[in-house]
């Protein structure tokens, strides 16, 4: 029987991958850390190459391509070359800003100013970016919508004279005068209602 086909892009050995260019790529990752170590024309070529990194690594015996290898000096002299691991950047994950949470009893406001007090650093951050923001706007101007323009007058048409009566002949109930007596009684009667 035939020996199973790895699939496309597999091989057969630990960390090598077959690249679109036909040619074999070494990977090795340790402790959460991802390692290049290169490329080679075949995966018997290649494979070596892992095992000499996973020497280095001091990882166990399990993980060798070929277990039979003795020594790091056997395994590096199956790669003429050497290898140069390059480090793998990862892609760094985000960190989302925690969250405010209000406690049973604690109003909105303390509970930001206790979010403040624990996180500063969001909060130099927020006043950064608006103080950036602001600096920015004053830079470029005023924009359209700011700047005062004239005013229009719309006029209204009526369709009776008994719309347009004169209500400054009136005198209306109370007074607007704070300074005045008659201002503040009219509150403390609308108290005792």
């Amino acid at each position: 029987m035939a020996p199973k086909k790895p699939p496309k892009g597999k091989s057969a050995f630990f960390g090598v991958r077959q690249k679109p260019s036909g040619n074999f790529g070494v990977e090795f990752s340790d402790a959460g850390r991802r390692w290049w170590i290169g490329t080679y024309p075949s995966a018997h070529e290649a494979a070596p190459a892992y095992d000499v990194a996973v020497w280095h690594a001091e990882r166990p015996r399990e993980h060798l391509n070929f277990p039979e290898i003795e020594s790091r000096a056997e395994a590096e002299m199956l790669v003429p070359q050497g290898i140069k691991m390059k480090e793998i950047p990862t892609k760094k994950k985000t960190t989302k800003k925690p969250s405010v949470v209000v406690s049973a009893g604690e109003t909105d406001e303390e509970a930001m100013v206790r979010f403040a007090r624990e996180h500063p650093e969001y909060v130099q951050a927020k006043l950064e970016y608006y103080w950036k923001r602001e600096a920015d706007q004053k830079k470029k101007g005023a924009k359209k919508e700011d700047e005062a323009g004239p005013s229009t007058v719309i006029p209204i048409e009526s369709s009776s004279e008994e719309d347009w009566v004169d209500f400054s002949k009136e005198e209306e109930e109370g007074c607007d005068d704070p300074d005045k007596e008659e201002f503040w009684a009219q509150f403390r009667s609308s108290d005792d209602e």
